[in-house]
């Protein structure tokens, strides 16, 4: 080492690291959870609410926009407010606004309390993660990350399971009520084990960037109703959208824009000049995108055409958990012994051929006919998740950790929301091209239409009854191929992440930092 290094002990918590990360990683577990678990429900709470299946979409998303937003501001809030103060705070709004989802009587207030809770638990990511990158020393931070990525990866996987179990066995509102003692607990624990390190100084000098934030909220917000609300005004055929679409391509920019050059931003969109962090900031974003579209659409798939009741729809998704949780136990042992690089492909070539394997599913198929690439797409999953997280995090010093997880994990969720608005949308608007082009063939020329139909009318259907159930199998037929496009569609985004892995880059040499801290202006990476 060329570079002068100043000896100094590093920092360590007076509680056992794998304590600590219990407790934040359990109401962190129940706030990624909540991304899913209503998945399986979204047909009983539009029902329960006097709403459709569209609209019942609010409810995913709008959590996850909401998680998005604060995410971002995550590093300013610490800064302000302390951040054990701030993740006390968190855990206690999530728990709050969980009990209020469960009593909300209409989908508007169930929409706002999701909105509630997204605010309370956006921040619990970024500070579980950064809590524990700085909990674990150097060597250890791969099971750390493992440990991590297991609640991170697996809980929306196991969502629909949980989701779908409580929704058939005792209500919807238990989907959310169930969040309230887990919270309550986590509080406890969270206030009794996490301290703030010496070098977090609590700031209120420092105000926040209110122009950025409104612009941030203002391109998030806007981007996710055009999104959710486009199909259903024909997009841009609706002024609205049109407006709105030019809000996000206005606010945007100006939002980039200003967090780089402003001295003190509240988000550091500086800090992507690494490129280990820019690269493993869109690897994770579309992560997001493909990981929460196939979660979703699955049950979707399941539910509308196969008729599966909830609980059976969540249970047929428990192969891709066991996968997830198995790529992250395979991933915590390979991650310091093998290139990151490789295992971040390996999990994207599987997710890739995962989702291949689903674009050929048809109305025949059987449960166990989804077991085997369920499992792949786990395993590809939990593979990914570690290598690139501690990529991602490799140059940043320790004081930019909270900062560098709170972008990292923005992106990722509004990966999330935009890939299940994009997925819904896509696969409504297949279904009706497809629908155009099977109806054609419902004709007394076509010879397939006329031998199905000759059958039905000598068993004594009449002819508008045969008409009105092959324009039911047509929609049955065009749905089908609908999901067959948006499967083919993210199997083609996975193998592009395969490419793109090979842009991060390696750590040349390994630094044994627990008694070596970097001088300011340096990081670990430098030394």
């Amino acid at each position: 080492m060329n570079k002068k290094i100043t000896e100094m002990p590093q920092w360590r918590t007076s509680h056992p690291p794998w304590l600590v990360a219990f407790s934040v990683m359990l109401a962190t577990f129940m706030s990624v959870l909540n991304t899913s678990v209503a998945n399986v429900s979204l047909s009983h709470i539009a029902g329960s609410l006097s709403a459709s299946t569209d609209e019942a979409t609010w409810v995913l998303t709008s959590y996850m926009a909401a998680l998005a937003i604060v995410l971002a501001a995550t590093g300013w809030l610490c800064t302000y407010f302390g951040r054990k103060n701030y993740l006390l705070f968190s855990v206690l709004l999530f728990t709050v606004a969980s009990a209020a989802c469960g009593m909300a009587q209409t989908l508007p207030q169930l929409i706002l309390a999701r909105i509630a809770q997204g605010i309370g638990g956006g921040g619990l990511q970024p500070l579980a993660q950064a809590i524990m990158m700085e909990n674990f020393p150097h060597e250890k931070r791969g099971a750390a990350m493992a440990a991590y990525g297991t609640g991170i990866v697996v809980a929306p996987i196991i969502g629909p399971i949980f989701g779908g179990w409580i929704t058939d066995n005792y209500s919807w509102r238990w989907v959310f009520y169930i969040n309230v003692p887990i919270g309550i607990i986590s509080f406890f624990l969270q206030k009794v084990f996490v301290e703030d390190p010496p070098y977090l100084v609590r700031d209120r000098s420092k105000s926040i960037d209110y122009a950025g934030l409104v612009l941030m909220i203002m391109a998030i917000a806007t981007l996710q109703v055009v999104l959710d609300k486009g199909q259903e005004l024909d997009w841009f055929a609706s002024h609205w959208i049109c407006l709105g679409a030019a809000v996000v391509l206005a606010a945007l920019p100006l939002f980039v824009w200003r967090e780089v050059n402003l001295r003190e931003p509240f988000i550091n969109l500086r800090l992507l000049k690494h490129v280990n962090l820019a690269v493993g900031t869109l690897l994770g974003t579309l992560m997001n995108c493909v990981l929460y579209a196939t979660t979703s659409m699955l049950p979707m798939f399941m539910q509308r055409l196969l008729k599966y009741p909830a609980m059976q729809s969540g249970m047929a998704m428990m192969p891709r958990g066991v996968g997830s949780l198995c790529g992250m136990i395979i991933a915590g042992r390979l991650v310091n012994r093998m290139d990151k690089r490789l295992l971040i492909a390996i999990g994207f070539m599987s997710v890739g051929i995962s989702c291949t394997v689903f674009s050929h599913l048809d109305m025949d198929i059987a449960q166990r006919n989804i077991f085997l690439p369920q499992l792949l797409n786990g395993l590809g999953s939990g593979l990914i998740f570690v290598p690139m997280t501690v990529m991602a995090m490799s140059a940043l010093r320790q004081h930019e950790l909270n900062q560098g997880t709170g972008i990292f994990n923005f992106w990722r969720n509004v990966g999330s929301s935009i890939g299940i608005s994009v997925i819904f949308a896509y696969q409504t608007r297949m279904a009706q091209v497809h629908q155009v082009s099977l109806v054609s063939n419902i004709t007394s020329y076509t010879p397939a239409f006329r031998q199905w139909a000759g059958h039905l009318e000598s068993s004594g259907a009449s002819p508008a009854l045969t008409y009105a159930l092959a324009y039911v199998k047509v929609q049955q037929q065009a749905s089908m191929l609908a999901f067959v496009d948006c499967f083919r569609n993210m199997a083609l985004l996975s193998f592009f992440c395969v490419g793109l892995a090979f842009l991060l880059r390696v750590k040349k040499k390994q630094v044994e930092d627990v008694v070596v801290a970097p001088l300011d202006g340096e990081s670990f990476e430098d030394i």
